[in-house]
């Protein structure tokens, strides 16, 4: 099975500082310097390419920091404050290089040597001193800018400081360093949607209005490639699929999923024949070629046609391969919902899932709402191993087929809804909630029961009152910090329920 891999982030980093203090305080400049690898350092650990480019203390300093920052195509720059700098010294590099920035407000010690600190042992934790004469001339020039404040979180004390300086378990540190981790996974979320291929196969389900979505705009806002694929494609590599193939993917098959039985409730849920799923395998070894083909990095897809016509039979064997895919990178989305395959790329980019859901039913007694949809599903963020059903038939499509019978495990979840607003620009609609482990129906659908801050009623109307679509991805853990920075990152509108 293809995985797909994620480029790194490429990240730059510099300190900044006021050249007169070097001669007049010695040690000063290294010490800050060692501040600055060791936040270098500590983005590394994050999965980054980080580019550090040393001390800024002077205008052209600037303009040359700004240059070298260009030429290593950064995604993100920590601007981290040092000590007292001239705004005029920075500016320029921003000006220079137009990678979003944020400025890093870390003190180094919790508090000062009262007793004993010297000027210059004061210059070493008053990072804070410049930020808002650095926040006002950005303001002024029309740079955005963004800051994290808190404590280093250096695990030992250097030398020459006069004050505790092992901040590493402090709140205020940890604290600062999620922010600083969310900001390094939004930047990789940009960079691997940029220049990626979603394909788009088929069309969108006749009637949902809120499922269309123009793709010049897609691309301009995400810098996302949509290639327009058409069943004959899929078709074709159908032809050259082998019985080796084909064993090759049945073996998968059964180790992702377990093979269900009939359903006791529902007569259309029934046991897969050895036909569906002979017929799914195949179906999902030619989706694996189409994306190595096409090089493809999420799939939306749809298909309606003449009833009996061989690309009805196609589209019934998509569900198991389409949920293999997902999980393993190449998220995929029914319906033709290229915004929700959006969210479900930015959910995988980040690690955390992305399934494709819609509210299903309200369990009043519970307090609970029951989300999920007739497949695909991540694999990844499964309770337990997913189970298949054979369908008798699609609700509200055409054709029989193999569907996904899942629930999202325990926990707390964000979804995350993407749509488009009056001007046609997208909007990211984001609320954290818990997914329980209530009952659920066995009717061969994903479904997750999920418990909101607020009673149902009144998380429906806050979530319908933002102009959703109606499907939305299903993430794992409390994302909405990390998602907002995503969104800020892309410039795209976005929309908490839970502020």
């Amino acid at each position: 099975m293809i995985t797909k891999k994620y480029k790194k982030p490429r990240i730059g980093v510099y300190s900044m500082g006021l050249k007169h203090y070097w001669s007049q305080f010695e040690g000063l400049k290294e010490r800050l310097i060692g501040y600055g690898e060791f936040i270098s350092k500590k983005i590394e650990g994050f999965d980054a390419e980080v580019y550090y480019y040393g001390m800024v203390d002077h205008e052209n300093e600037g303009m040359r920091a700004g240059e070298y920052f260009n030429s290593k195509n950064v995604d993100l720059i920590f601007a981290h404050s040092a000590t007292y700098v001239t705004s005029a010294s920075i500016l320029p590099l921003h000006q220079v290089c137009k990678a979003p920035a944020v400025i890093l407000n870390l003190q180094p010690t919790a508090k000062i040597n009262y007793d004993e600190t010297t000027t210059g042992e004061w210059l070493a934790h008053c990072g804070a001193c410049p930020v808002p004469e650095i926040s006002n001339a950005f303001q002024r020039s029309g740079i955005k800018f963004r800051s994290v404040s808190g404590l280093l979180g250096a695990e030992h004390t250097p030398q020459i400081s006069l004050a505790n300086e092992m901040t590493n378990n402090r709140t205020e540190a940890v604290t600062a360093w999620k922010k600083i981790e969310d900001w390094v996974d939004a930047a990789r979320v940009k960079r691997n949607l940029r220049n990626a291929c979603f394909g788009f196969l088929g069309n969108t389900y006749s009637g949902m209005l809120d499922m269309y979505s123009d793709f010049t705009k897609f691309q301009s806002q995400t810098g996302t490639h949509i290639e327009i694929l058409e069943m004959c494609d899929l078709a074709d590599i159908i032809q050259k699929i082998n019985e080796s193939d084909v064993q090759k993917k049945r073996k998968e098959i059964e180790d992702f999923f377990v093979i269900g039985e009939a359903s006791a409730a529902d007569p259309l849920a029934g046991k897969p024949t050895e036909e569906q799923l002979i017929w799914s395998a195949k179906i999902a070894a030619a989706q694996e070629k189409l994306v190595e083909e096409k090089n493809l990095d999420a799939i939306t897809y749809y298909y309606h046609g003449a009833p009996g016509n061989y690309y009805e039979k196609i589209q019934s064997g998509f569900i198991v391969g389409h949920s293999l895919l997902t999980a393993n990178g190449i998220p995929c989305a029914g319906e033709g919902d290229l915004k929700t395959c959006l969210a479900m790329k930015i959910a995988d980019i980040l690690g955390i899932g992305g399934s494709f859901s819609e509210i299903v039913t309200v369990d009043y007694d519970d307090g609970t709402i029951l989300m999920g949809h007739d497949g695909p599903f991540h694999l990844k963020i499964a309770k337990e191993k997913p189970v298949l059903r054979g369908m008798g038939l699609y609700h509200g499509k055409s054709g029989a087929g193999i569907s996904v019978e899942a629930k999202v495990r325990s926990g707390p979840i964000t979804n995350i809804g993407c749509t488009q607003t009056v001007d046609g620009m997208l909007k990211l609609i984001i609320t954290e909630a818990t997914a329980t482990d209530g009952k659920i129906m066995k009717i061969g659908n994903t479904q997750t029961p999920v418990k909101f801050k607020h009673d149902p009623d009144t998380y429906m109307e806050e979530w319908f009152a933002e102009g959703p679509t109606h499907h939305f991805a299903m993430s794992i853990g409390r994302n909405a910090e990390k998602i907002k920075k995503v969104a800020d990152l892309m410039e795209i509108s976005c929309v908490s329920l839970d502020e």
